[in-house]
């Protein structure tokens, strides 16, 4: 399949031949749908912690985190043009739907509504109240978009005026900032984050961080190591055409696309840090609302540090290896009931020897604390006990593409589920020796997921790589904490930014 010229292009990009030959074979068997055993719920796989162990969690965070690295990471790659998605429409069409009667009742709502209305005047020599007397909704929406006005169509979200304070505005972006001073600082003051970002994107990010980081640091006192990184070209992944040969474009070469979220675990991987809070971008509030999201982080982090101490403590007894029967069963019950491990009956029948190997092996991974919050209807993967091919029962986050919805069994077990992911992680990624663990060794490749496109009127099948929190974290020791749904705010669309808590 592949020629003096793919091998060339394979080179340049960093991908084997291997891996293309792994691709073209996921593409033509398809989607490989997980097996669910049942839906993860309170007090099965879910836990539910009350006043005082939320207090205490917060406490023990507070005072151990002079000894931890912390980073935040932050997906913020590709435009927000999906959050306008209505208003492109809108602009084509001309014709008003609920959405937009909403968005033109509360535009003077919107913490971007000065600026938009300087372009407004800029563009057409009237305000917006003018223009809207007017009929002229069409050129409002064309400023807000348009490359010649805002271009708010094509800048990340990240630096998209989110949240209006008493004489200034705030991005996306610097509503992270202010997080990561709350709760993602160490000993020193040093706050750590990390913006994944689209190469088209970096410059104007970094940019407009330089300008605002000092006036930050002053603010909390805090000193920002702020990196990025884009995703890799040796991530995208290959497509095949209708007889199942690889997809070419014109000039005859290889189709490459993007491999979704989930080839951020690469940019996770290099980072190589101790503790990190995953976060996605659209997921802010305004610093007075945020209250409650600070703590719950602190929460999961706290947790986190608790269990991967005694976690620590458990390998090194079994490194050392002299430990007795009574000893043995402590640790199998700590992985049970504390890591959420599920572990089999038979384990039971093992020789000392068996125990030990099965219990390291199961132990020595890198630990996520989840959080989790009801299900009120919002999109979003979801945690379920799954069994994998080797008929090991773990606890994952699935998304709805990864489900068989013509199996009436797996579909009512989906559908049964209390809870959703909000994105919302505190990950240990290094060993109990203080070694980084390699990341890359603990994804599910299986779990990738098959979607037919088109590309210049052509069919295609396109592959996407298991996502960051879900097959590419397949094998992590895994644990869900219910979180309250304050803590949950994404703006998927520019009218979530008129929800109370944005407001």
């Amino acid at each position: 399949m592949l020629n003096e010229n793919d091998l060339i292009q394979l080179s340049e990009r960093n991908v084997t031949e291997d891996q293309v030959n792994q691709q073209v074979a996921q593409l033509k068997r398809g989607t490989k749908y997980v097996q669910l055993i049942r839906t993860a719920t309170l007090g099965d796989g879910i836990l539910r912690l009350d006043d005082t162990q939320v207090d205490t969690l917060t406490q023990a965070f507070d005072a151990d985190r002079e000894f931890y690295q912390f980073t935040k990471f932050v997906p913020a790659s590709g435009a927000a043009s999906r959050m306008f998605k209505d208003l492109f429409a809108f602009a084509e069409s001309g014709v008003e739907t609920k959405f937009t009667n909403i968005f033109f009742a509360h535009i003077q709502c919107f913490a971007f509504y000065s600026d938009l209305n300087e372009t407004v005047v800029r563009l057409y020599g009237n305000d917006i109240p003018t223009l809207l007397q007017q009929g002229r909704k069409v050129d409002v929406v064309k400023a807000l978009l348009n490359d010649n006005g805002l271009a708010y169509g094509k800048l990340p979200k990240a630096l998209l005026k989110f949240h209006r304070y008493e004489g200034f505005n705030r991005l996306a972006l610097e509503e992270h900032l202010v997080e990561a001073a709350r709760y993602a600082t160490d000993a020193q003051g040093l706050a750590k984050l990390h913006f994944t970002v689209s190469p088209e994107h970096e410059k104007p990010f970094k940019e407009t961080v330089n300008a605002l980081k000092d006036q930050y640091e002053q603010q909390y006192g805090v000193h920002y190591d702020i990196t990025y990184s884009c995703q890799k070209p040796s991530t995208d992944t290959v497509a095949i055409d209708g007889e199942g040969n690889l997809f070419r474009e014109a000039n005859g070469k290889i189709l490459f696309r993007p491999g979704g979220h989930g080839a951020l675990i690469e940019n996770l991987n290099d980072l190589g840090e101790e503790i990190v809070f995953i976060k996605n971008i659209d997921n802010v509030v305004p610093e007075g609302k945020a209250a409650t999201t600070i703590i719950y982080k602190k929460v999961l982090a706290g947790l986190l540090l608790q269990l991967q101490q005694k976690t620590f403590e458990y390998l090194e007894l079994l490194d050392e290896g002299a430990l007795d029967e009574s000893e043995l069963a402590s640790i199998m019950n700590f992985a049970k009931d504390k890591l959420m491990i599920d572990i089999p009956d038979f384990v039971a029948q093992y020789n000392n020897i068996e125990k030990f190997d099965y219990l390291y092996n199961k132990l020595n991974r890198p630990i996520r604390v989840c959080g989790m919050v009801k299900n009120e209807g919002e999109p979003g993967g979801g945690p379920f006990w799954v069994k994998n091919d080797d008929d090991e029962v773990s606890l994952q986050i699935i998304e709805s593409s990864q489900i068989n919805h013509g199996d009436t069994s797996q579909e009512s077990i989906f559908q049964g589920s209390t809870h959703f992911n909000p994105v919302d992680l505190v990950c240990g990624c290094w060993n109990y020796k203080g070694e980084a663990f390699n990341l890359k060794d603990y994804v599910d490749p299986a779990t990738g997921f098959v979607s037919n496109k088109s590309k210049d009127g052509r069919e295609l099948r396109a592959l996407e790589l298991p996502g960051l929190w879900n097959g590419a974290m397949a094998d992590w020791i895994t644990v869900f904490v219910e979180v309250p749904i304050e803590t949950f705010n994404p703006v998927k669309t520019v009218n979530d930014l008129l929800k109370p808590m944005h407001g």
